[in-house]
């Protein structure tokens, strides 16, 4: 074993615990061990107090692990500040991401504020981040609605950065032609650039688009579209995926067809990106729990070992 992962998220509920910073952890990519006792590893204490949707890479540049997260509670804090109304998140939620930096993955740095766009942005939504080789520099892509259409629909945004501190006004990365789109997250496969995304209208469905440049344009992978058509409509989103060791991917799909802590992510295994072809695999994975929209880094074997033995 050359590689190990580490899966940063975050759980659906009702308490203040559930939208903070949770770790865990896996050998193979397929069976998956808690970190803390299942307890969160860091917390929010600036914004809104809480934090969904990360990602999480490490920063050539700076030599540090970087977590970045969408500054919104829903689960707890929509009772009041956001009146338990969707418009008004889409609008006003938001506007900064939430920062944490580390040299380790064990210390890391108090919750960080970070605004990247304008006024003119509705809510930020999922950032994630992609290493882009030819610039060498970082892509930070997310989605968000716009005071171009009245915040009417979502589309993907990005701007780059070297060193996650300083950031290039951001411009429009994918607009789908038929509607929003949410919950982008970039890979590169034999120097060609694979998005999903999930179309936020009309069936509702996880897309995968491909590039022969990071920023676009993107086409279908129609493939794809098959391998999902048995999936009901409307209640996956967030892709991730993972390079495994043996060179197959895995996309996890979160599933929020029920409420509380009954979702979480489901398994597809791919031989490739290009293929578009993803097989679901629940029986092949264990979880310890249901993990809620995150990414995955791939770690050494003894950085897993370390943050095994790490109470936080």
């Amino acid at each position: 074993m050359d590689q190990a992962y580490l899966f940063v998220h975050f759980k659906e509920k009702s308490t203040p615990d559930g939208e903070q910073v949770y770790f865990g952890v896996s050998k193979d990519g397929f069976h998956w061990e808690k970190i803390n006792d299942g307890n969160p590893v860091l917390w929010c204490y600036y914004g809104d107090k809480g934090a969904r949707d990360f990602t999480v890479t490490f920063c050539k540049t700076t030599g540090k692990y970087v977590i970045l997260a969408t500054d919104l509670s829903l689960a707890y804090g929509m009772r009041g500040q956001y009146h338990n109304k969707w418009e008004e998140i889409s609008r006003n939620g938001s506007k900064c991401f939430s920062l944490w930096e580390s040299e380790d993955l064990l210390h890391w740095t108090e919750q960080k504020l970070v605004k990247v766009g304008d006024e003119k942005f509705g809510c930020m939504w999922a950032p994630d981040i992609i290493y882009d080789k030819v610039q060498g520099d970082y892509l930070l892509h997310w989605s968000s609605s716009h005071a171009a259409d009245d915040y009417e629909t979502k589309a993907i945004y990005c701007c780059r950065t070297k060193d996650f501190e300083h950031f290039t006004a951001p411009k429009l990365l994918y607009r789908h032609p038929q509607g929003s789109v949410i919950d982008s997250a970039i890979y590169e496969e034999n120097g060609f650039y694979y998005m999903f995304v999930k179309r936020d209208a009309a069936d509702s469905r996880n897309v995968l688009l491909r590039a022969k440049q990071l920023e676009g344009p993107y086409e279908y992978v129609e493939t794809f579209d098959e391998s999902m058509a048995g999936l009901e409509e409307g209640v996956y989103e967030a892709p991730t995926a993972v390079r495994l060791e043996d060179g197959r991917w895995c996309l996890f799909l979160d599933y929020y067809g029920v409420p509380g802590e009954g979702q979480g992510y489901v398994p597809f295994i791919a031989d490739s990106l290009e293929s578009g072809r993803f097989v679901r695999a629940d029986e092949q994975f264990s979880f310890p729990y249901k993990y809620k929209h995150g990414t995955i880094l791939t770690i050494t074997p003894e950085q897993y070992e370390a943050l095994k033995k790490y109470y936080f």
